[in-house]
């Protein structure tokens, strides 16, 4: 399997720091989101950069990769994730001693992660230590639980139902409830608030005594784009708005807001409106909405370009491009 280099895919050094990752990936976010701009390998690199960004902003995600990328060959050599290894194909007596452990349990969203992502930070698709032809989940768990040290995969139940439903960005700001129809029943579920794309809600023992899985989609919003909590928008501006300062109305997930601008705010600025982003999930501290300004110039014919000139004039501005 090909190794990731998450570094490499934000365009930083394996020095940088959290606040670095986090404007690297925030500015490929913009870049390459699907929804502006239409190069044919954007979508590809846009969840290469929200992988990446995954793992290197999260502390202990990143500890693992960095080990992982040191004993990168031994590992690779060990046999990766081969039907039928066990103890991660010896990885565990690897330069370092690293020993690994995951939980296909996860609550995480995984549904738009590689299968080298799943491989190493959910154990899904094919996991370490399963043999081939196995039937039924496998929970990988702390190394410090077991008897013996050994990385052996203990059954867990398997879901025998599964559903899909889809929310809207509003209803994810919210939480919401849907009727999903399995086998005929037709079952009541409380969606969350804060749900992401792809996301699972279990409900347990709704079906015969088993589990019901239901994959939750979120339907795009073209005002908006999504950054785990964090919303971001455009906002058109008219050049007597931007020059001379307004009172717009700003969408948001659950309504519009009135937003006060400035004079002389300037094409490009971002202004931050706190907690009118998206809860975490299930709910709690919400992430901010950052709108960016858009400045739409008019179109003057030769007459008004001729009473503006003067105005200009009055207040002349320093070269651009200098």
């Amino acid at each position: 399997m090909e190794y990731k280099d998450y570094y490499a895919i934000l365009g930083v050094p394996k020095t940088a720091s959290q606040a670095e990752i986090k404007k690297a990936y925030r500015r490929l976010a913009r870049e390459l989101h699907p929804d502006t701009n239409q190069d044919p390998d954007a979508e590809r690199r846009f969840k290469d950069a929200n992988e990446a960004h995954a793992v290197l902003a999260d502390a202990e995600k990143r500890k693992q990769y960095d080990e992982l990328g040191a004993n990168w060959g031994a590992y690779q050599h060990a046999g990766f994730g081969g039907a039928g290894a066990s103890d991660w194909g010896g990885f565990g007596g690897a330069p370092g001693g690293t020993r690994w452990s995951y939980r296909t349990t996860s609550a995480e969203d995984l549904g738009g992660f590689s299968d080298f992502f799943r491989q190493f930070f959910a154990g899904a698709g094919g996991a370490p230590g399963a043999s081939a032809g196995a039937s039924g989940g496998f929970e990988y768990v702390d190394l410090s639980d077991l008897t013996g040290g050994r990385s052996t995969p203990r059954r867990v139940a398997t879901p025998i139902a599964t559903a899909s439903t889809e929310v809207s960005l509003a209803e994810v700001s919210t939480g919401t409830q849907r009727m999903v129809n399995v086998n005929g029943r037709r079952l009541h579920v409380k969606i969350p608030p804060g749900v992401a794309n792809g996301a699972k809600v279990k409900l347990s023992g709704a079906v015969d005594g088993g589990d019901l899985l239901i994959t939750v989609k979120v339907a795009p919003d073209p005002r908006f784009e999504r950054h785990g909590t964090e919303l971001r928008s455009e906002l058109p501006l008219t050049l007597a708005e931007a020059l001379l300062g307004a009172e717009v109305r700003v969408p948001t997930p659950t309504g519009s807001v009135t937003l006060r601008i400035r004079p002389n705010t300037q094409n490009g600025q971002e202004i931050t409106l706190k907690g009118r982003g998206l809860p975490k999930r299930g709910g709690g501290d919400r992430g901010d909405l950052v709108v960016t300004t858009r400045v739409v110039l008019p179109r003057l014919d030769e007459e008004a370009r001729e009473q503006l000139a003067p105005v200009l004039a009055l207040q002349p501005q320093s070269d651009p491009r200098a």
